[in-house]
């Protein structure tokens, strides 16, 4: 059996998807735009706030009490690669890589 400090390193040493995501309102095609160098930590989050009911985007609270969670799904847009053998903080360009995203959808059904 592993120690608790040998799991705590192997935990460190893992390797998320990190890149930038949509929150997608299929009922009326609106998106919420973030990034995260681990996506799916932030996804769970997000979720969790959304079902509690104290999600920072009101807008966004207010469809997903609408319309349910049924009627919203988690898309990667974009997912940035881990540089092996770098240990990297990766905000700036997942940052970057959100503005790009943002330009081409062009403001279009964003929360």
């Amino acid at each position: 059996m592993m120690t608790r400090k040998e799991l705590k390193d192997q935990y460190k040493q893992m390797k998320f998807p990190m890149g930038v995501f949509q929150i997608k309102n299929i009922s009326n095609n609106r998106v919420f735009i973030d990034n995260s160098p681990d996506m799916e930590s932030k996804w769970n989050r997000h979720k969790m706030e959304l079902k509690f009911g104290n999600h920072r985007n009101k807008d966004l609270q207010a469809d997903w009490n609408r319309y349910g969670e049924e009627n919203f799904t988690f898309e990667v847009l974009s997912e940035l690669k881990i540089e092996e053998g770098e240990n990297t903080n990766y905000n700036s360009e997942l940052n970057t890589l959100q503005d790009i995203v943002l330009q081409e959808l062009d403001n279009r059904n964003l929360y």
